[in-house]
């Protein structure tokens, strides 16, 4: 999205900012065909692959592919772009998932102090026995007990917590995009 669209957007009262990228609020989600399904899976494996590259995989027009992957940014179905990081590499060593239980309706106070914390990288309200799932990565266990201890269960809000180390993680590739399909044989050597 160039930072004139951008600019534009940000004219309209009846539209969310979601990471840098607008959607309609209130509008409902479109279903999605076979092509933009192969869209999102492209892009998902490669955020940079050109407009160009996405058509010739998905097998339409660029034109028809810019305005197809224009219509996931506006729908928020494409919330934005971003490197897939090797957290450990990139000084990142130690990574844990918390769950926390919190006071009863104190979801959106809890995720804006959380979504501060310095080394949240998701933050998920949930059922069940606890109420909320936060990955963090930190450059050590120290930190990560810094973390804890002194940021996340000072929360006024937080009940308690529990903290479960990641070993390894990996992940996923989305599935490859299906291959167009030969068409179906005639029936006993009948012409369709």
């Amino acid at each position: 999205m160039t930072a004139k669209q951008m600019a534009e957007d940000a004219d309209h009262g009846d539209r969310a900012d979601q990471g840098g990228y607008r959607f309609e609020q209130g509008a409902p989600p479109r279903a999605l065909d076979a092509i933009d399904r192969d869209i999102l899976r492209i892009l998902q494996s490669d955020g940079r692959a050109s407009i160009r590259s996405v058509a010739e995989r998905v097998h339409v027009s660029r034109a028809n592919a810019y305005a197809r992957i224009n219509r996931l940014i506006d729908d928020g179905v494409i919330r934005g772009f971003s490197a897939r990081i090797n957290h450990e590499r990139a000084g990142q060593g130690a990574s844990a998932y918390i769950t926390l239980k919190i006071v009863q309706n104190s979801w959106r106070t809890v995720r804006e102090q959380l979504q501060a914390l310095p080394g949240a990288a998701h933050i998920a309200l949930v059922s069940g026995d606890f109420d909320v799932l936060l990955l963090v990565h930190t450059p050590d266990n120290r930190t990560l007990r810094e973390l804890v201890l002194t940021r996340i269960q000072a929360i006024p809000e937080v009940l308690s917590t529990r903290t479960l180390l990641v070993f390894e993680e990996t992940d996923l590739d989305p599935a490859p995009p299906a291959l167009p399909s030969a068409p179906p044989a005639p029936p006993d050597g009948q012409p369709l």
